[in-house]
């Protein structure tokens, strides 16, 4: 039996280059993003028998404190007005002026809607990483900025 084009679409995987990055509402070009993972660190209790007659101690494994959110974001260097508010939330974390933003990593459909996003909440800069100077290279001058944060939620369109 055929399937339908509806069908077809709810089942296709999505591909990854279709994929918008918000920070603080505002949408930067990312050539790369990387990184984004949700972990527990985990703890492992130690049962007694039971008086059900269970033999001998049994292992529980539990999650426990969720670990800080890391992501990486790679982008080429552009001279445009649109990464100015990027580079002053860079520059005010050296200050200790710490402004905790909520990032959005939305992969969207071939329509450009977004399907599922991922979301960093109270993210702040940690690394910023400068290109590599060659005067032999023609290479496009990337840079890349690492953040952390306090969780990563799954959120459906």
């Amino acid at each position: 039996m055929a399937l339908k084009a509806s069908e077809i679409k709810a089942d296709y995987p999505l591909p990854v280059y279709n994929y918008r990055v918000e920070i603080d509402g505002k949408a930067i070009g990312f050539a790369e993003v990387s990184g984004i993972d949700i972990s527990f660190d985990t703890f492992t209790y130690l049962e007694s028998p039971t008086a059900s007659g269970a033999a001998g101690p049994r292992l529980f494994h539990m999650p426990a404190q969720a670990t800080p959110a890391r992501m990486t974001l790679r982008k080429g260097v552009v001279p445009r007005e649109s990464v100015a508010a990027l580079y002053d939330w860079i520059n005010s974390t050296n200050t200790n002026q710490i402004d905790k933003k909520d990032i959005y990593i939305r992969l969207c459909d071939e329509t450009g809607s977004p399907v599922i996003s991922w979301k960093m909440y109270n993210a702040f800069p940690t690394k910023l990483e400068a290109p590599t100077f060659k005067a032999d290279s023609n290479e496009v001058a990337m840079e890349s900025i690492e953040l952390l944060g306090d969780g990563v939620l799954v959120e459906r369109a």
